[in-house]
């Protein structure tokens, strides 16, 4: 029989599981939806669904411990345990896992250092301090309602409102308009930025043009319709959807996206500096930092110190996993924790 260890790292967008040995060698891997209790449509059909295809010809039997790191939890620790068990139970496993923040997995993903700290910029934003293994200081990560600063959540909710602003006149023109089905090179006539449209205009529909005329513009209200309509069906996350096509925008020099993104790094180097003095190494995880974004171009040029970009936050979850065995349980945890995380 060889002991297995299971690793989640759920977040808003997506939920990845991977199932590893206590030598520290990866034996399956799964992925799901979001997972966000905050803020995703099923999370417990994520965990469960991405638990049983990272399990896919394995013994359930032989798995002897899991952490779950996931987004969110910390705002309703009983509602994501209940979830996480549930979905646990649901896999065919025995005992419940062990429920941590995502924050603790993507630095445990990304170097075997015990202290240091995060900065998380995907759907949701959040920092943490890190001390043996255990998060110490934390800023932001508050959901999208009320934090989540920089987040994709927050750059997608601020295009929505530049949109906005465009098609009624208070400001210029943004090719933004675009995620909406709008030029932005055209807009209504009679508008010009600093006049507020009238009621009548903003309720009228897209695509009602004259003979021979292009379609017009979408409405504001029919944008707003459309927002409310996506996040009604996947949960707050759909305003993430809106951030590739900031950035998009950006590097074609719009101006309200170039602005956009310039202020989300102002926010999300204020979230680690908060944090005050860190010793040890800083982890950017998340999307819209771990991929050649502009934005992580920006949050990097505001940061000191050695930064590490997070690899694997569900191999990272894994390895606590590894850590908390117990002793006996794993020969050498932390040269597994290094092999794991490649």
């Amino acid at each position: 029989m060889t002991a297995l260890v299971i690793g989640v790292d759920g977040g808003g967008t997506s939920t990845r599981c991977v199932v590893a040995t206590v030598s520290g060698e990866v034996a399956g891997r799964g992925y799901g939806g979001g997972s966000n209790i905050l803020s995703s449509a099923d999370p417990g059909g994520s965990l469960r669904g991405a638990l049983l295809a990272a399990l896919a010809g394995l013994d359930p039997g032989e798995v002897t411990a899991g952490v779950f790191g996931l987004a969110g939890g910390d705002s309703a620790r009983e509602r994501t345990e209940a979830v996480a068990a549930e979905a646990w139970r649901a896999a065919g496993l025995a005992g419940r896992p062990s429920v941590v923040s995502d924050v603790l997995a993507a630095f445990a993903g990304a170097t075997a250092e015990a202290s240091g700290a995060v900065l998380i910029a995907g759907t949701g934003a959040v920092a943490a301090r890190i001390d043996d293994r255990r998060v110490t200081g934390r800023a932001d990560g508050y959901g999208w309602l009320l934090g989540d600063e920089g987040s994709g959540t927050w750059i997608g909710r601020r295009a929505v409102r530049a949109v906005l602003a465009s098609v009624d006149g208070r400001a210029a023109p943004t090719a933004l308009l675009g995620c909406f089905g709008g030029d932005a090179a055209e807009p209504e006539p009679s508008r010009s930025p600093g006049q507020a449209g009238s009621g009548q205009a903003a309720s009228g529909s897209a695509g009602q043009a004259g003979p021979g005329s292009a379609p017009s513009a979408p409405s504001a209200l029919e944008i707003v319709r459309l927002v409310h309509a996506g996040i009604a069906e996947s949960g707050p996350a759909w305003l993430a959807r809106l951030a590739p096509a900031v950035e998009a925008a950006a590097r074609d020099g719009d101006a309200a996206a170039t602005a956009i993104l310039d202020e989300a790094a102002r926010r999300l180097d204020a979230t680690v500096g908060a944090l005050g003095p860190v010793s040890g190494p800083l982890v950017l995880a998340g999307s819209l930092l771990t991929e050649p974004t502009l934005l992580a171009g920006k949050v990097r040029a505001g940061l000191a110190g050695t930064v590490v970009t997070a690899r694997d936050s569900a191999a990272g979850a894994a390895a606590l996993a590894l850590h908390a065995a117990g002793p006996g349980a794993v020969p050498d945890p932390l040269a597994a924790h290094r092999r794991l995380i490649g």
